[in-house]
């Protein structure tokens, strides 16, 4: 740490508000026209903007948000990073992400605080057992890292585990990522947006868009709360609000909202060094650099763009985290949050050209939004800065759902949703 940054001056800034740090981007009004318009100051939409920039030389990219960066989804989450999925496609799409995120705080510039401590889905059952099993199988031909756990190395790795032999959840096996981890969500968006801001991107906050310019049949901009902005091509990342958004443009999506909650404990000594994701309850945790137990667990299945969840979900959440480990029960949760989810039926994303031409889609993500956010970004600039697909999010077109082509991670790795 330099003599500018010392924990002195931190504190000095700290008590004076702030006032003598420059700021991280511009904060830019909105021009007449730009050649790239970016719905969503989440993690994807700045990740984009960033990519076409950077990689395909746009000079003119606008990203509109209509509160403040990062404060949707990309800072409701859990933090983890993982590639752990069955399908072909799905793994060349999160482990792109998951290679992106492994370069990202060089590439940027910033500290992203990647924490690549591995990750353990572990099964209880026979059935589950032989769902890990194919996983770590598919993970390995797919050419991603995985190994399948017996329970002795589990019980070795995770000594607060149950070790009870009536326990309701014994674990007999499990499949290891030693890449996945977790990373730093709001230093995620943070770089994202110095790093565009540094290529000319004009990032506006507290501006909603309120329709679409739609000229010829053709998407050729957005409408508004700061007036009219006209865009060759117009990328929507608002994950849990895309097919509200999108009903503004005429378009309906096969997308139900719904609210994922998590939580944190009270901050305590190191005792969990990997993420845990246990498929017979659904619940994953971590601790935090600051000793936090992060947890989370399921979708609440009623539709809801609520960000603040509800106490049975706590429940089942908080009672599934006490039967893996029962030395947590005593300790005190200190607040609780959630995200808005966009749940398709096949339970992976959508990306690539809306039915109205100019206009181009990253959603449908559900649970697994912030791991994707490089990829995400990767592909969307490609879309709208090439107009065509990228051999990676071909896949995930809209039409597979009118062709049958469905990619159903829920059905095959265990994914929550």
């Amino acid at each position: 740490m330099t003599a500018r940054y010392s924990a002195l001056s931190l504190a000095c800034e700290a008590l004076a508000g702030h006032k003598g740090w420059p700021q991280a981007w511009r904060k830019a009004k909105p021009k007449p026209a730009y050649d790239s318009v970016i719905v969503g100051g989440g993690g994807h939409g700045l990740a984009t903007a960033y990519y076409l920039a950077k990689k395909h030389k746009r000079t003119r990219v606008c990203v509109v948000e209509k509160g403040w960066l990062g404060g949707g989804n990309t800072g409701r989450n859990t933090t983890v990073v993982r590639s752990n999925y069955f399908y072909p496609e799905s793994v060349a799409l999160y482990d792109l992400a998951l290679r992106l995120y492994e370069g990202l705080s060089r590439e940027l510039n910033f500290n992203i605080m990647l924490s690549q401590r591995g990750i353990l889905n572990i099964s209880h059952t026979q059935a589950q057992l032989e769902i890990a099993a194919r996983l770590a199988n598919a993970m390995q031909l797919n050419g991603v890292d995985a190994e399948f756990w017996g329970p002795d190395e589990i019980r070795k790795r995770l000594p607060l585990m149950t070790q009870s032999l009536d326990a309701r959840y014994l674990p007999n096996g499990g499949v290891w990522q030693a890449r996945g981890g977790t990373a730093r969500h709001d230093a995620v968006a943070w770089g994202y947006a110095r790093a565009a801001d540094s290529l000319g991107v004009d990032i506006i906050e507290n501006c909603e868009v309120t329709g679409f310019v739609v000229q010829n049949g053709a998407g050729a901009g957005v409408e508004t709360t700061f007036g009219e902005i006209r865009a060759e091509a117009v990328g929507v990342a608002v994950a849990g609000h895309s097919s509200e958004l999108m009903a503004k443009a005429g378009v309906k999506l096969p997308i139900h909202s719904y609210a994922l909650q998590a939580m944190v404990s009270e901050p305590l000594k190191p005792c969990l060094d990997i993420v845990v994701l246990h498929l017979g309850t659904g619940v994953y945790a971590s601790q935090s650099d600051k000793g936090e137990i992060v947890l989370g667990g399921g979708l609440d299945r009623i539709p809801s763009y609520g960000q603040r969840g509800n106490p049975p979900m706590q429940e089942i959440v908080v009672s599934g985290l006490i039967e893996m480990f029962p030395a947590f029960g005593q300790l005190h949760l200190m607040r609780q949050w959630a995200g808005v989810v966009d749940v398709v039926p096949d339970s992976s994303p959508i990306i690539g050209p809306a039915p109205v031409p100019g206009i181009f889609l990253n959603c449908g993500w559900g649970t697994g939004g912030f791991k994707a956010i490089p990829a995400g970004g990767t592909l969307l600039a490609h879309l709208m800065a090439t107009g065509s697909h990228h051999p990676v999010s071909r896949p995930f077109d809209l039409e597979r759902f009118s062709t049958g082509r469905l990619i159903d991670e829920a059905a095959r790795s265990g994914i929550a949703h």
